[in-house]
């Protein structure tokens, strides 16, 4: 009689649960909850201050969380064989000046403990764009190219997941255009990337899903269509008056700047006669309507719109927390599932 076998689920590449860190009397982290997928490219986004770089640092194991648990593709996050098999850009980075390229990476070769083939070691400085600069000291390289340097180093342990601090933050427009197809190529192979950028327009490019940080909570996640989902108008009018700005604010939040008015369309205003139906409404109170323009909110407005909600921001936190916790909870059983397969 054969058995069956059920595939048991893969654990995702970062499983955070409750995480928090006060530094003094200032809450930096305050139960932040979040996954990132095998093969995802999860955007991390906030102001300065919200908490990106410190969550980064307690996923990787720089600094120690006041509370909470992570999970690095499968183990518990204090496991060195974990993060062995993740890359890591930081923001602020030096490599010694007197070393070549090369050398840079040889050094960070030997620390990760591996075996790369020297000409797999030349592929990686080919991709980041230093194939004509393998024998220059890093002391003779700008902050764009020491910047594509360090991307070779995330990547020549071929990594299972790859986190970027602020990774084009030195680069000129090739250079986030190559990052950004590095990023792609990444997700392909079923790299896990966890990106935190100020670029919102980067973000936008590369991402599937979205984590908003605000004063170290999540203000919002989810994916792109998710969090950009609203459709929105952009109406050229004359002559409104007190009933048609209230006639458009039932079908949404309305903005305007001069004739130009823009409406942000609430999900109960997406149908396909809603449109028209608004059009034919303002005519009827004598509006003069001189174009009707359908749009999408951008993610840099969704972004800005959720950090200055006030209490429709702190809304999105419950219910954003409430989801990764559930997120989190089905994690730990695809962890522990894991483990014990391995054990």
């Amino acid at each position: 009689m054969s058995e069956s076998t059920t595939a048991l689920p893969v654990a995702p590449a970062v499983w955070a649960s409750g995480l928090r860190k006060r530094y003094g009397k200032r809450p930096a982290v305050d139960d932040v909850s979040f996954t990132v997928r095998r093969g995802e490219v999860v955007g991390l986004l906030g102001p300065n201050g919200a908490g990106k770089t410190s969550v980064i640092k307690m996923l990787l194991g720089l600094v120690k969380p006041d509370a909470g648990e992570v999970h690095l593709l499968g183990r518990p996050g204090s496991d060195p064989a974990a993060r062995a098999r993740v890359g890591y850009l930081p923001e602020l980075f030096r490599y010694q000046p007197w070393l070549t390229a090369t050398e840079v990476l040889d050094l960070h070769v030997r620390l990760a403990g591996i075996d790369v083939p020297p000409a797999e070691r030349r592929e990686r400085l080919a991709l980041v764009g230093l194939a004509e600069r393998t024998a220059d000291r890093v002391s003779t390289f700008s902050k764009g190219m020491q910047q594509r340097l360090g991307l070779a180093v995330a990547l020549v342990a071929r990594p299972e997941l790859v986190v970027l601090d602020e990774p084009t933050s030195a680069m000129d427009p090739v250079g986030r255009a190559d990052v950004r197809d590095i990023v792609l190529a990444l997700r392909e192979a079923g790299v896990a990337v966890l990106l935190n950028s100020h670029l919102i327009g980067e973000v936008e490019r590369v991402c599937d899903r979205v984590v908003i940080l605000d004063k170290g909570r999540v203000a919002a996640s989810g994916t792109l269509a998710e969090l950009l989902g609203a459709r929105s108008l952009r109406l050229e009018l004359d002559a409104v008056g007190p009933e048609a700005l209230e006639r458009l604010a039932r079908d949404g939040e309305v903005s305007h700047d001069g004739a130009v008015v823009t409406l942000a369309l609430s999900p109960e205003a997406q149908g396909p006669g809603a449109v028209p139906d608004l059009v034919a409404d303002l005519i009827r109170l004598g509006v003069r309507v001189h174009a009707v323009e359908p749009g999408r909110v951008s993610l840099e407005d969704r972004l800005l719109g959720i950090l200055r909600g006030g209490a429709a921001a702190d809304g999105d936190v419950r219910s954003a927390g409430d989801g990764a916790r559930a997120q989190s909870r089905s994690a730990t059983a695809h962890s522990a599932a894991n483990e014990g397969a391995e054990a």
